[in-house]
């Protein structure tokens, strides 16, 4: 894995030769040895269609090519770090979130309508977060922000998960999304998540779910 949690707040990248990472910008705290930081107007790996739909999105900062030799430390407005290991699949995360990411992942760019329907377009409306979210997929690692730490809940089945817009971070898997409402919609008036709306994740894989409904 190409990162190495320092503390909660805070990763350690190295990079070789031959390889490179990806990272916001603004998100290097310190670096050793010979390594270059390059803005990435293509949107890292997944081209044009990936900075155009980062465009859409309000999501137009370029990413950072990370380069060379050494280590890098990573971490932003002292958010908490997360970091997941891909082995293959397809993670789904919002852009803003993305602290930095290893270049053998290929970055694409997702319609939630396509996923969710009618309901996962209204859900980028309640949560603020927009209608298209960030795809990394394949292998390699990712580090992920969130406020007050992150959990990872497993998703089966037998057991779909249902979260909180805006507590949620990321999921990955052979997962569906849908959202529910648990107010009938003339009592929703005025209320932008919390209980009024519920997102449902069915399927096989796991979704991080932040300690704070706060935006990034």
């Amino acid at each position: 894995m190409a990162f190495r949690e320092i503390n909660a707040k805070m990763v350690e990248a190295t990079i070789a030769p031959g390889q490179r990472l990806f990272s916001q910008r603004g998100a290097m705290l310190a670096y050793r040895g010979e390594v270059s930081f390059t803005p990435n107007m293509a949107g890292g790996q997944g081209g044009i269609m990936s900075m155009i739909g980062r465009r859409v999105a309000d999501e137009d900062t370029p990413l950072m090519t990370v380069e060379g030799s050494g280590t890098v430390l990573f971490g932003h407005g002292g958010h908490h770090v997360q970091v997941i290991q891909l082995s293959g699949d397809t993670l789904y995360v919002e852009a803003d979130r993305l602290l930095a990411f290893e270049g053998t992942l290929q970055q694409g760019t997702m319609f939630l309508g396509s996923q969710g329907g009618v309901m996962g377009m209204v859900r980028g409306q309640v949560s603020g977060q927009g209608l298209f979210t960030t795809t990394l997929k394949g292998h390699g690692a990712v580090a992920v922000m969130a406020h007050g730490g992150v959990i990872e809940i497993p998703i089966s089945p037998q057991r779909p998960v249902h979260v909180d817009p805006q507590a949620y971070v990321a999921h990955h898997g052979d997962v569906r999304n849908k959202l529910s409402t648990a107010l009938g919609w003339r009592d929703m008036v005025g209320r932008g998540s919390g209980e009024a709306f519920q997102l449902e994740l069915s399927g096989s894989g796991a979704v991080y779910v932040q300690a704070s409904e706060e935006k990034l």
